[in-house]
């Protein structure tokens, strides 16, 4: 029987597997996407300088009253569209994705999507 902590460790694994081969710079920053149990996190981030460059979460005071649970599929939708809009804000039109490891499906693949009809190009 497989564990919740034996699950993230395999993900951390793939995540790892995953960085190795992405790469986020000035240009083309990195959108990192982070899911717990109760709420999801997307950043931009500037690999060559490490600094966040935007980011959103289910957590945010913008979002905060408009959502009433933040794991699932609506409120990954609101933060996807909401990071691709402060993205934007900021100049940036294109990025790489960093799904974090997990499968590209459920939340993280809403995520994806608002963030693409939001305007960013990945």
């Amino acid at each position: 029987m497989i564990t919740k902590q034996d699950k993230n460790k395999i993900r951390k694994k793939r995540h790892l597997r995953v960085r190795n081969k992405l790469q986020g710079t000035a240009v083309r920053p990195r959108l990192n996407v982070f899911r717990s149990s109760k709420h999801i996190y997307a950043q931009v981030i500037d690999d060559a300088t490490g600094t966040t460059l935007a980011s959103a979460s289910t957590v945010d005071p913008e979002l905060k009253g408009n959502i009433e649970n933040g794991g699932n599929v609506e409120a990954a939708k609101s933060v996807g569209a909401l990071v691709a809009k402060r993205a934007q804000e900021k100049g940036i039109e294109e990025v790489v994705f960093d799904r974090g490891g997990y499968l590209y499906h459920g939340r993280v693949q809403a995520l994806a999507e608002a963030a693409r009809e939001a305007g960013l190009k990945f």
